[in-house]
């Protein structure tokens, strides 16, 4: 399916949907008429296949207390064995409503106040808030920036990990907002300083269906033959790939029975939650017969980037572009073209956007933003040319 069609088919407009990212611009950004290029959802329709499911499941005309089919698991291990050969065993499956209530869950249940947890930034700011709100001391790590490219600075981690005596260590795989798509020897090393220290791995891979360009996704638990398992908790769900956050359906994947003892423990105390009946028939849907949309939009998210990367380089090349590997979300630095505290200025009262500032992720953020490329390519073109022509 080009991208055309794509967008000739699914595009919606969200407009008075009661949509947070719509129809909250008013409240969050101080003006409802900005284009909206920030929380990280799509303007673009579930597969049909989604829709006929719940469907049927809403005709039903019931919604008490369901348990999950094994069709469920038999949809979801086959989909991440054929995208990512992840051989994936369904003891290791639980459910929660959302990955960053797991967060919350874990950084409750294995760690202590203040427990130092350590995350690489800039990193999605839930990350930071789940670690402050429940009183634990939050260890960053920047990533190192080279060109347009990000890489871990491991000596950084493994001084900051012993110095602070870090329980627990949150990784964002595929990475938001930089975009990078870790690869096997980047996650064997950074796996292995924390095993060697005692530290528990959590591997947040929600974006990992989210392929840009010729990298592929590899996830945590396919490192070294499996070697990290027994310290590795990973969470994901399908509301990235398939625009479905409001279904409230994620996944937890343990493959230690210790630590999944321990961590549904923690649920019971912490957040005990039963499983969303619509979230999962949809997710099952999307997951069965699904691909051929997701190729389609990936084709759409490519094709946004090359206008935003190919312009940008060519008319205000002091703007950096990361290189998108993975996720629909890029990571733009302004700081060469203009001071940082006119930035939002710029970017609100002049391009006419909203978008994810740069400071929310992290200090070294400030003067950059984040844009979500999941959208109409018509808005990002908009959004692009007003750049160019404000600044030339």
């Amino acid at each position: 399916m080009s991208v055309d069609e794509f967008v000739k088919k699914y595009a919606v407009d969200r407009h008075h949907t009661n949509s947070l990212k719509w129809d909250a611009l008013d409240e969050r950004f101080g003006n409802p008429d900005l284009t909206a290029m920030w929380v990280a959802d799509m303007e673009f329709q579930e597969p049909q296949a989604v829709t006929d499911a719940l469907i049927k499941r809403v005709q039903h005309g019931i919604y008490g207390y369901s348990l999950t089919p094994d069709s469920y698991f038999e949809a979801y291990a086959a989909w991440q064995k054929k995208r990512h050969n992840i051989d994936l065993k369904k003891e290791w499956l639980t459910f929660d409503n959302g990955v960053v209530g797991s967060l919350y869950t874990i950084v409750n249940t294995f760690t202590k106040p203040d427990d130092a947890v350590l995350v690489l930034t800039p990193v999605y700011y839930p990350f930071h808030n789940a670690v402050n709100d429940n009183g634990r001391k939050l260890i960053k790590s920047e990533l190192v920036r080279t060109d347009n490219h990000f890489e871990i600075d491991y000596d950084d981690v493994e001084r900051k990990i012993v110095e602070n005596d870090v329980k627990l260590f949150i990784q964002c795989s595929p990475h938001n907002p930089v975009g990078r798509i870790w690869t096997a020897d980047e996650l064997d090393r950074i796996m292995d300083i924390c095993q060697r220290h005692g530290v528990l791995i959590v591997s947040d891979e929600i974006h990992q269906d989210i392929e840009i360009g010729e990298r592929k996704f590899v996830s945590a638990l396919s490192i070294a033959d499996g070697r990290y398992q027994d310290d590795l908790i990973i969470v994901t769900a399908p509301s990235k790939t398939f625009n479905m956050a409001g279904l409230l359906n994620s996944h937890v994947i343990i493959p230690n029975q210790k630590i999944q003892d321990q961590f549904l423990a923690g649920k019971k105390r912490f957040n005990e939650v039963d499983l969303s009946v619509l979230g999962q028939v949809a997710a099952e849907a999307a997951y069965r017969y699904g691909e051929e949309w997701l190729d389609g939009l990936l084709e759409v998210i490519r094709y946004n980037y090359d206008q935003v990367r190919v312009t940008l380089n060519r008319e205000v090349p002091q703007i950096k572009v990361a290189e998108l590997e993975g996720t629909y979300l890029l990571w733009l630095d302004l700081r060469d073209v203009m001071p940082a505290d006119q930035i939002k200025d710029f970017i609100q009262n002049k391009v006419g956007i909203a978008v994810d500032y740069g400071e929310w992720f992290s200090d070294y953020g400030l003067g950059c933003v984040r844009l979500n490329l999941a959208t109409d390519p018509k808005f990002v073109k908009a959004a692009v040319d007003r750049i160019v022509a404000d600044l030339k």
